[in-house]
């Protein structure tokens, strides 16, 4: 990240711009493992003390009580979950957590699990990892699993979740049998295909704007305890597209490719297995002191070579944990060398919100102007121009291509929708392309590159994941998704536009602080309650 024409205000600020790796190693990682001793020792104290089944009821009753009161207040202000803005994965910090009035939501439990009609039901604030922890010894998981560990169900659901399994089960939202929501008319509705369905079928993107979800009931999969991984160099943009295609239309269950050049990359497909073959090699690569995932799959690429390990199921779902895809190369430059991964590889990586924390000015308009975390949804018959594009006006590399499938809702009602060309034919298989680092591109200028790519994107009947940075507009936002059916359920609920703003309202770029912005928002809000 180029530090050219930013002038660090202070010492504090001097070290985190030009010396960030020795920061971290020194002052972040130590800070971030309490953290990660106090955070997990306070969940496990909050299953141990509660009864999840008993108190899940009271805590929605408690909810509704809340939408209630501020029914009864007149609805002076709209609301938003009392969870902090700090928790969201974006790296951005939600503006409108400071003018809303916030309902206390402290559901974080698994609630039951029903492995003969296979469906697990939780709350909306567990995570991915309390989810694999939880099943994955009992031989299930969840058909699509999210890679980071702290991604929620609800974040999942109200946003977006794709995974290497994707091609075969669609989104995250697809595996959802059935929602509950508390709306703001204070009622709770419960939402499947058959009940409320119009509600089911657009909640899925809609960031919380239709109501408050207060549980859902997911589907699941027997698995077993290993992932059977090939890896596969491919080389020449044509052949990474036509391969690539073609196992992402197979029954294969994961499918993943990894672009390190514009002609050049290594295709992983995977199924479980139950162990691994006589001289099959086993790989624990999330063990802290292994080489990060992405270098370890350049190494067959370096090798020009074929192979095939065995992964353990959890080490595989989180196996762009550590180093948060490839972000921790520019936090940590030395982070994949073996000296720090043996003897600091355990306290990786910090989690995200104490990143967003620790930001200065200097680092914000750093990252706001050189740097890119975005995830492109493209129809798979626009891959070779869209990856194309990505060399033209980035050239950032690695690229994490993930095949997903978009399934048609019933009169497609949905807020995302199968692609359909000029002919009329509908192909639900897309591709995520996953933009982290700073590009190498001469006079990269991130907001004016990410103008250009929504363009290119909205021409190209994608999407764009909205946990990220936008530059639409609210007109280019509607064409993107679909708002029929969102819009007329807004306007039947009672009491939604006075609730909750649009989509667009919570996610536009405006309506995003950054954490510098919301750290001078948390000091004045501070010195207005001492004063």
């Amino acid at each position: 990240m180029s530090a050219q024409n930013f002038r660090p205000k202070s010492l504090f600020e001097y070290i985190l711009t030009y010396h960030r790796g020795l920061f971290t190693t020194t002052f972040l990682l130590p800070i971030s493992v309490i953290y990660k001793i106090w955070d997990r020792s306070r969940n496990y104290i909050k299953q141990w003390l509660q009864s999840a089944p008993k108190q899940h009821t009271e805590r929605i009753n408690n909810v509704a009580i809340q939408v209630k009161k501020w029914i009864a207040q007149g609805c002076p202000t709209p609301l938003t979950t009392s969870r902090s803005g700090w928790s969201a994965m974006s790296e951005l910090v939600p503006a409108y957590k400071k003018t809303h009035q916030p309902i206390n939501m402290p559901m974080s439990d698994i609630i039951w699990v029903d492995f003969n009609r296979r469906i697990i039901r939780v709350e909306p604030f567990v995570n991915m990892g309390q989810i694999t922890e939880f099943l994955n010894p009992q031989g299930w998981t969840l058909p699509v699993v999210p890679e980071l560990d702290e991604l929620t169900v609800g974040g999942l659901i109200n946003g977006f979740g794709v995974e290497s399994s994707s091609h075969k089960f669609g989104l995250f939202q697809f595996n959802v049998d059935a929602m509950e929501i508390i709306t703001a008319d204070g009622e709770l509705r419960r939402c499947s295909t058959t009940e409320n369905s119009e509600l089911f079928y657009t909640i899925p993107w809609s960031h919380g704007t239709l109501g408050f979800l207060v549980a859902a009931e997911l589907r699941i999969i027997p698995c077993k305890p290993y992932v059977e991984l090939s890896y596969k160099p491919l080389h020449g943009l044509d052949n990474i597209v036509t391969e690539f295609e073609k196992v992402s239309r197979s029954e294969v269950q994961f499918v993943e490719f990894l672009l390190f050049g514009p002609e050049k990359g290594v295709l992983m497909t995977g199924d479980f297995a139950q162990k691994p073959d006589k001289g099959g090699r086993k790989n624990s690569i999330g063990n802290f002191w292994k080489p990060w995932f992405y270098k370890h799959v350049e190494s067959y690429l370096q090798a020009d070579q074929v192979g095939k390990e065995f992964i353990p199921l959890r080490h595989y779902y989180h196996r762009h944990t550590r180093s948060l895809f490839w972000e921790m190369e520019e936090i940590v430059p030395f982070g994949n060398h073996p000296l720090f991964r043996y003897t600091l590889g355990w306290a990786v990586p910090p989690p995200i919100k104490l990143l967003k924390y620790f930001e200065t000015e200097t680092t914000k308009n750093l990252r706001e102007q050189y740097h890119v975390v975005q995830d492109m949804l493209i129809p798979i018959s626009h891959l070779k121009k869209s990856l194309e594009y990505f060399e033209e006006h980035y050239m950032l590399y690695p690229l994490w291509l993930c095949p997903m499938s978009i399934f048609a809702y019933p009169g497609s009602v949905g807020l995302v929708n199968p692609f359909k060309s000029q002919d009329g034919n509908i192909d639900p298989l897309y591709v995520d392309i996953g933009a982290y680092g700073t590009p190498k591109k001469q006079g990269f200028y991130a907001p004016k590159a990410l103008q250009d790519l929504e363009k290119f994107v909205l021409d190209h009947k994608g999407y764009q994941a909205m946990y990220a940075r936008t530059m639409l507009s609210r007109e280019d936002f509607r064409k993107m998704f679909n708002h029929e059916m969102y819009l007329k359920l807004r306007n039947q609920i009672p009491n939604t536009s006075k609730a909750f703003g649009e989509i667009y309202d919570k996610v536009g770029g405006k309506n995003r602080l950054s954490p510098a912005d919301y750290k001078k928002f948390k000091k004045q809000t501070i010195n207005n309650l001492v004063n």
